[in-house]
C-alpha cells in the first residue's frame, strides 16, 4: 500500500514540478506575456513549486521508510508550508486587484499597475508571509514537549503539535489561530469585493464576446480561489468532532498536494495565450 502511495504522489509531484515550471517558463520565453498579470502567474507558479516542495519529499520519504521520523529543526523547516499557505493568499489578493483594475479601470490600467508596482507587489507578498510566522514558530521552538512525540499527520501541522506540549498554553494557541485566519478572511473578503465588482462591470459589457473573454480569465482565477479558499475554510471552519483528525489529513493533503497541480492545467486551459504560448514552448 505504502509502496502504491509512492508511485501516485510521485507522479503528482512531478506534474506539479512540470506544470508549474512551464508556466514559468512560457512567461519567460514569450514578450507578449511580460505583462503584470503574467508576471504574476508566474510568481504565483514559483510559490506552487516551493509550496509542494516543503512537505511532498518529506512525505515521499516516509512511505518509504520503517520509522517515519522527522528532526526538530526539520519539523520547523515545514513551516515554511504555512508561510507559503499565507503568500498564496497575498498573491491570490493582487491577482484579483489586477483584474478589477483590467476591467473596472482599463484607461487607467497602464498607469496603475506599472512594473514597479507589480515588482513592489510581490516582493512585499513574499516578505510579508514569512514574517506572518515567524514569530509564532520562534515562541513554540522555545516550548517544551512531552508524551508520545507522535504527530499524527503527514505534516507538522500546528494542531498536532501544540497537543504535545507539556505545559498548555490557551493564550498561544489563540494567539496562532488569530494569526492564522486573520489574513485569510481579510483577504478573502478583499478577493470576493474585487471580483463583485468585476463581475457588475462585465455584465454591463454590450458584447457577448468581449464578456465570454472576461468571464473566462475570471473564471480561472475564481476556480483557483475556490480551490484554495474552499478547502482551508473547511480545514479552519468545521466544528471539532471524533473525525477531526482524519478530515483534517484528507483536506490539507486536498490543499497542499492537488491544488497546485491543478492550478497550472487551470489558468493555461482557460487562458488563450496562455495556450499559444505553452504550445510554442513545448513545441507542439
Amino acid at each position: 500500500g505504502q509502496d502504491l502511495l509512492f508511485v501516485i504522489f510521485s507522479a503528482v509531484y512531478l506534474l506539479t514540478l512540470m506544470g508549474n515550471g512551464s508556466i514559468i517558463w512560457a512567461v519567460h520565453w514569450d514578450q507578449r506575456l511580460h505583462t503584470p498579470m503574467y508576471i504574476l502567474l508566474a510568481n504565483f507558479s514559483f510559490l506552487e513549486i516551493w509550496y509542494v516542495t516543503s512537505t511532498v519529499p518529506n512525505m515521499l520519504a516516509n512511505f518509504l521508510s520503517d520509522t517515519k521520523v522527522i528532526s526538530f529543526s526539520g519539523c520547523f523547516l515545514q513551516f515554511f508550508f504555512f508561510s507559503f499557505g499565507s503568500i498564496e493568499c497575498f498573491f491570490l489578493a493582487i491577482m484579483a486587484f489586477d483584474q478589477y483594475l483590467a476591467i473596472c479601470r482599463p484607461l487607467r490600467y497602464p498607469t496603475v499597475m506599472t512594473a514597479h508596482l507589480c515588482t513592489l507587489l510581490v516582493v512585499s507578498s513574499w516578505v510579508l508571509g514569512f514574517l506572518w510566522f515567524l514569530i509564532p514558530v520562534i515562541i513554540i521552538s522555545q516550548m517544551s514537549f512531552c508524551g508520545s512525540r507522535i504527530i499524527d499527520h503527514f505534516l507538522c501541522d500546528l494542531g498536532p503539535l501544540l497537543a504535545l506540549i507539556c505545559k498548555k498554553a490557551p493564550a498561544v494557541e489563540l494567539a496562532f489561530s488569530t494569526l492564522s485566519l486573520l489574513p485569510l478572511i481579510i483577504l478573502f473578503l478583499f478577493i470576493m469585493g474585487s471580483y463583485a465588482l468585476v463581475l457588475r462591470a462585465v455584465l454591463k459589457v454590450p458584447s457577448a464576446a468581449g464578456r465570454r473573454k472576461a468571464f473566462s480569465t475570471c473564471g480561472a482565477h475564481l476556480s483557483v480561489v475556490s480551490l484554495f479558499y474552499g478547502s482551508v475554510m473547511v480545514m479552519y471552519g468545521i466544528p471539532k468532532t471524533e473525525h477531526e483528525a482524519e478530515m483534517q489529513k484528507t483536506v490539507t493533503l486536498f490543499y497542499s498536494v492537488v491544488t497546485p497541480l491543478l492550478n497550472p492545467v487551470i489558468y493555461s486551459l482557460r487562458n488563450k495565450d496562455m495556450k499559444k504560448a505553452l504550445q510554442k514552448f513545448l513545441g507542439i
